[in-house]
């Protein structure tokens, strides 16, 4: 991960969506560095404000591309200057447990290993869900569990839903 600290220097409210307009800046920097924009975050932890893009290209993402594209798009969030307050700037890979959290992300990934965290238990009191992911359809998810049950469940009623490598399972 490559890390920059950025101090917003405007006084003056901001109107828009904050991520749509670094989404579209960081484009422009991932584009010419050879790579796409996995998501982008805008969080607040603590007193602090997080910045995050997330990259990827087929053959995986390197320190090297991370570098490329927090330079290009720093240079752009000075110039264009779409956040009032001061945040932190990260450029990161997603990594190989990576969040699906956009429809492309689970059309992408479909058939794919997942792990799903559910904000409130199934019936029978899961909370936790390994299996296969099927599809992601008018706000439901569809997933084959380990015992070759079909569970369908509202992608709302989900904490997280991640690829799942047992191999390099984090947390």
């Amino acid at each position: 991960m490559f890390v920059y600290e950025v101090k917003a220097l405007a006084a003056k409210k901001k109107s828009g969506n904050t991520v749509g307009a670094v989404w579209a800046l960081a484009e422009r920097a991932a584009s010419s560095a050879g790579v796409t924009i996995w998501d982008v975050r805008f969080v607040k932890e603590g007193a602090d404000w997080f910045l995050r893009v997330f990259l990827d290209k087929p053959e995986g993402i390197g320190l090297d591309d991370c570098e490329a594209v927090s330079r290009a798009l720093s240079a752009l969030l000075d110039e264009e200057d779409p956040i009032e307050q001061s945040y932190c700037l990260e450029v990161c890979s997603p990594g190989i447990n990576r969040e699906l959290t956009r429809p492309e992300h689970f059309e992408r990934f479909a058939g794919s290993p997942v792990r799903v965290k559910l904000i409130r238990p199934l019936p029978d009191g899961r909370r936790e869900l390994y299996g296969e992911l099927l599809s992601l359809a008018d706000g439901e998810i569809r997933l084959r569990d380990e015992g070759e049950n079909v569970i369908t469940f509202a992608q709302k009623d989900s904490a997280s839903v991640r690829l799942f490598d047992d191999d390099f399972e984090e947390e």
